[in-house]
């Protein structure tokens, strides 16, 4: 989810008055699926017999996407959309990590929001009753997927959220206290020097000076 999806999802919630909850996947990346007829090979993992009876260098066939493989993320994507339009989530065009769903309860329009960032989400909803969108929503997921409810949204990444009053503040001073102070302990960090570079750094420093006295031998001998 985009940054500025957060902060259009955080107005929505304060103008409609809607409920911010956070749910977080418990190791995303080991509920994915790899795609039909793909076939991904790795290195023995530590703890295994690196090498075979044979004596080459021992592979293993990977059956489920894992964390450190290039197509993890995607492949965890690919499991948790397709899920979502399933159940009757919309795809939000302008950022396709936002998904609306909107269903008629007890004569009530009911609408439920969610926002994907890796592997939480965002939701926005406006009844969080036994029956309701939301409740059914969370239902199915918990049955779908192994996730924790973490509860009202207090925080997103490198976003702190306060709720107050009927308005919703957004703060980034964490993230720029963090920032500056990376930065000044980069700058105060003192420059070490290889072997190699004072070598390399003495070599053109005498060209330097060779190049000088010719330079001025030639004004000397006007030649």
């Amino acid at each position: 989810m985009r940054a500025t999806s957060s902060r259009a999802l955080a107005a929505l919630a304060a103008r409609t008055n809607l409920s911010m909850r956070r749910w977080g996947f418990v190791a995303a990346y080991l509920q994915g699926e790899l795609e039909a007829g793909e076939v991904v090979y790795c290195r023995a993992l530590p703890g295994y017999e690196t090498i075979g009876a044979d004596g080459r260098t021992r592979v293993c066939q990977v059956v489920k996407p894992v964390y450190g493989m290039a197509q993890a993320g995607r492949r965890w994507q690919r499991s948790l959309f397709p899920w979502l339009l399933d159940w009757g989530f919309r795809q939000c065009d302008s950022d396709p990590c936002v998904f609306t769903a909107q269903r008629e309860v007890n004569g009530v329009s009911q609408r439920l929001v969610v926002g994907c960032y890796v592997d939480d989400l965002f939701t926005l909803n406006a009844d969080d009753r036994p029956g309701s969108l939301y409740a059914d929503f969370t239902v199915a997921l918990a049955e779908r997927w192994t996730v924790e409810d973490k509860g009202p949204v207090s925080d997103l990444p490198n976003v702190d959220i306060t709720r107050d009053a009927g308005s919703i503040l957004l703060r980034q001073e964490n993230y720029i206290a963090q920032l500056v102070s990376t930065i000044l302990l980069a700058r105060r960090r003192p420059c070490i020097l290889s072997p190699q570079s004072r070598s390399c750094g003495r070599g053109l420093a005498e060209t330097r000076r060779r190049r000088h006295r010719r330079e001025r031998g030639r004004r000397t001998t006007g030649s």
